[in-house]
Parts: C-alpha cells; structure tokens; sequence
C-alpha cells in the first residue's frame, strides 16, 4: 500500500488501493495461498463461474517429491476465461499464487495460462493443468467428434 500511495504522489498516479489483488498465504503444513474472490463471494454476488481443480497427487513433480497432499483451485467467469479467484493448498502454495495473481493482474485468462511453458516436472504445473482442462471444457461436441475423427484418421 505504501508504494501505491508514493506512486500515487510522485507520478501523479490514480491508482486505488480497492483495485489491488493482494493474495495471502497461511505457511501450515500444508500451506494454503489465495487470491481473488471465494466460491462464496461468487455466489453471493449472484456471479456465475465455473471452477477448475487439480490436485496435486495427479501432478509429476508432487508424485516425485511424495508431495501429494493438496489441490490448486482456479475460478473463472462462466463463458470467459477471466480468473476470478485461485486457492492453493499444498507444498509452496505461497510461492505458487503468484504466477496466478500476475495473470489476473495483467487480465491473462486461464486459456492463456494453458500456454505457459513450465520447467519439467515442476508443481507449478498443476495450474498449467487447470488451464488445459478450461481449454478441453469449451470443445463443443461437434468439435469433439471432429477431433477424434481427425486422431483416428492420423493414426
């Protein structure tokens, strides 16, 4: 916040504290990171959304590591790839919510996300793996069947 207001003051700036996305993480075992709005907000808001998990036990670098415990959850705008909140619950989640706060910030969607190139393995993938199932998610059934054909054809 004190930043917000020294740029405020000395570059004129019109910037709000209400408009900061300002995540937090609680360092327990596991930790647990957030940003953004909550289901509950969401749905007290009358916002529709839908949501997109993965959990850690389906990710490599978690398996690896015998880290499984924990989920990476992300909120989007139904109809939209806008992030609208991501929970973290897991090893580094606190490290992790950033990646997801600098694409809200920046108004990269979870599709976009999808597209990030991760190192090998790494947890972070998960939400990598959370942009590919939004991704999967907006696949009409035409398009579906279209695919396969495609697939079956190839091989």
């Amino acid at each position: 916040m004190a930043r917000l207001v020294i740029r405020n003051a000395l570059f004129f700036g019109r910037d709000k504290f209400s408009s900061l996305l300002i995540p937090w993480a609680t360092y327990t075992d596991p930790e647990v990171a957030h940003v953004g709005l909550y289901e509950n907000d969401l749905q007290e808001q009358n916002i529709e959304f839908a949501t997109f998990t993965r959990e850690f036990s389906d990710v490599d670098r978690s398996i690896v590591d015998g880290e499984t415990e924990g989920y990476v959850k992300i909120h989007v705008k139904k109809g939209t790839d806008r992030i609208l909140g991501a929970t973290i619950v897991g090893s580094h989640a606190g490290d992790m919510i950033s990646e997801i706060t600098v694409a809200m910030q920046s108004g990269m969607g979870l599709g976009k996300l999808a597209n990030v190139i991760h190192p090998y393995p790494t947890a972070a993938d998960a939400i990598r793996q959370c942009g590919d199932a939004y991704n999967r998610a907006r696949l009409t059934p035409t398009v579906k069947g279209i695919f396969h054909r495609l697939m079956a054809f190839k091989r």
